[in-house]
């Protein structure tokens, strides 16, 4: 580190050390992870495909789900062509423009993931709740206007956050220990006092987390509730089974996300949460679909006809 920050020659590239170090792994997890990847493109691409030509899922419901798969998708390209690249080489550097783009991007998505989670559990509770308002009101323009609100609100928080932290002098080292540019170990190599943007990413990252997760926990709490005066048995199981992917979606969400950011910012933890962030990153956007496909009616009355003529209903 420089004794003065005006002294400092500012880095130009960093370098990923990747999700592992052990050579003999390396070509055995590249495989692996391109398997994923090329089903969890399949898998997004073929939802928001079904749901475009299947007017049966011309709902509100699935245009959010048809918005999650392009979200998905995207997230799972962010990084995973780069967590590949590093199974090819000891290092994988990235250009310090690079860098920026790819903690904006992941950030951005991150963000609209749980902004758009939430606004699936709003869309559940008027649903079940208020079954007669439904389509008066959740519209088709109500659901465009929060999917832009979304991502508006997404971008701005995003380029707030990697604008503050890429404000920060970075002289050197250049070491990233991680396959991707994420904030807390880029912040570890910035060569000035970082507590203020440390402050700001807490504050900004607590306040959509609890946010969201409120809107989540009043909705179900209402549907529990509901559920609960129906008379009907069948009634409360075709209720339920309308939340079921839903709810296993976000309890894989926000879990991961809570074990993650829970953890004390060791060296140890933080080489703990690297294998963590496959997890939301990778493994995520790959059973997005596949719990929609498996555990949702209508989708697998959709595939059946359009695609497997004889997957059991």
């Amino acid at each position: 580190m420089c004794s003065s920050v005006e002294n400092c020659t500012q880095v130009t590239w960093f370098l990923l050390l990747g999700l592992t170090e052990q050579e003999e792994l390396k070509g055995t997890l590249f495989v692996f992870f391109l398997f994923i990847y090329l089903v969890t493109l399949m898998g997004n691409v073929g939802m928001i495909i079904l749901i475009h030509t299947e007017p049966q899922l011309h709902t509100p419901m699935y245009f959010f789900l048809r918005v999650l798969a392009f979200m998905d998708a995207c997230f799972s390209t962010v990084d995973t062509p780069k967590l590949m690249e590093n199974f090819l080489t000891s290092g994988q550097s990235i250009s310090f423009a690079g860098c920026v783009v790819q903690m904006a991007l992941m950030t951005l998505h991150g963000i609209a993931e749980c902004l758009l989670l939430a606004i699936m559990a709003y869309d559940r509770f008027v649903a079940i709740c208020h079954p007669l308002l439904y389509h008066a009101i959740i519209s088709q323009r109500l659901c465009v206007q929060l999917v832009a609100a979304t991502y508006t609100a997404s971008v701005a928080n995003s380029a707030l956050l990697t604008g503050y932290i890429f404000k920060l002098p970075y002289c050197g080292p250049n070491v990233i220990n991680h396959y991707f540019c994420d904030i807390p170990p880029v912040l570890q190599l910035a060569c000035a006092d970082t507590a203020e943007v440390e402050a700001i990413v807490s504050s900004s990252s607590a306040l959509i987390f609890f946010f969201t997760i409120t809107i989540n926990l009043v909705s179900y709490a209402y549907i529990l509730v509901t559920i609960c005066k129906m008379h009907s048995p069948e009634a409360q199981r075709k209720a339920l089974s309308t939340c079921t992917s839903h709810l296993t979606i976000i309890s894989l969400w926000y879990g991961t996300i809570i074990f993650m950011y829970a953890q004390p910012s060791s060296l140890s933890f933080m080489e703990q949460n690297k294998f963590v962030s496959v997890f939301y990153t990778v493994v995520i956007p790959l059973l997005n679909p596949l719990i929609y496909s498996l555990r949702n009616k209508d989708v697998k009355s959709a595939l059946k006809r359009r695609y497997l003529g004889k997957l059991p209903s």
